[in-house]
This record gives structure tokens, sequence and C-alpha cells, in this order.
């Protein structure tokens, strides 16, 4: 009797902790994108590569993670996927001209210490604290955050995009900072 109230208490601790990791309810923090990070580890690989890289949230489905990624950048071929409610779905293939001389990976970024979604995670909690310190604005909600990497692939100028809402809707706050954290603009 007491073997099987274990293996029935194993169990159910098991379900909590595998449904606890669904990627559309991760709050706007470090740990919450963290785990969306693993999520797309898991997808891609520890090695892919991406161009496009977008966390929105709809009150009514919770985070949305729109990628555009490869596992293979020489292949010139990408996948536009969607993940919503812990469902993948690929959007489209994409087909890349690369400039003559050129590498594929040289316009692509790979999730690492450089650049990371528990950075910008970081940094959605900086600007929820920073809204509300100086707007007044108490709970504001995330709209979107993304990597905004250049088109030239010069890493130095990748940047870190959020964009705030109060709880209530209203007017976009927008915050755009360099990789090392540093707040460049601050936007409404």
């Amino acid at each position: 009797m007491k073997v099987l109230n274990v293996t029935l208490l194993m169990v159910v601790l098991t379900v909590l902790v595998s449904c606890g990791g669904t990627t559309d309810k991760q709050p706007a923090n470090a740990d919450g994108f963290g785990i969306i990070e693993k999520e797309l580890k898991s997808k891609f690989g520890d090695q892919a590569y991406y161009t496009n890289l977008v966390i929105s949230y709809n009150d009514a489905i919770g985070n949305i993670i729109s990628v555009t990624a490869t596992e293979n950048p020489e292949s010139l071929k990408m996948g536009e996927w969607n993940l919503t409610q812990s469902t993948w779905n690929q959007t489209a293939e994409v087909s890349l001209e690369v400039p003559e001389g050129n590498k594929a990976a040289d316009f692509m970024f790979q999730l690492n210490e450089k650049i990371n979604l528990s950075k910008l995670g970081a940094l959605v909690e900086k600007s929820n604290k920073q809204l509300e310190e100086e707007k007044g604005i108490k709970n504001p909600k995330l709209h979107m955050a993304f990597i905004k990497f250049p088109k030239n692939g010069e890493m130095s100028k990748t940047e870190y995009s959020i964009m705030l809402k109060p709880e209530n809707g209203g007017t976009t706050f927008s915050f755009d900072y360099a990789l090392n954290g540093e707040l460049l603009r601050f936007d409404y």
C-alpha cells in the first residue's frame, strides 16, 4: 500500500511539473523567458540560427513565439514558425540570398551567452519598473519583446526591443537596449 501511495505521488508530481513548463503562460521575466529559450533549443537545437525572434502576449491565449530559424544556415533555407498554446506551426519556408563571398550564418544570430532570452526577460522587468517609477503606470503588460538583429549582420548593433502597455490598454511604450543592457531609446 505504501508503494502505491509513493508511486501515485510521483505520478502527480511529474504531471504538475511537466504542465508548469508551457511557454504560453510564462511570465515576462528572466526565468519565464529562459524557459521559452529552452523550448526553442528543444525544437531547433542548441546550435540553431535565427533571423527573427518575437515574443508577443495576448490576454486570451498567452505568449505567442514567432521565429525564423534553421539548423543549417548554409542550406539557405529557413522555416517561419509560431508557437501558440504549446503547439508549433510552420507558417512558411524561406529561401535566402546571400551576397557573394559571405556566409549565410553571418546574417543570423544564435541564442548563447551574447544573445539570450533570459537577458531579454530581465530587461522587460527593468522596463516595467521604469514605467512604474517614471510614469506611475502600475502593472504594465508585455505587448511584444524581440531581438532586433541588423540586416548587415553587425553583431554589435543587435538590440533587445520591448513594447509594454498599461494593464487596461492605451499608449505603447517602447524600450530599446544594447546587448550589454544599456538603454538606447525610450519612446511612447
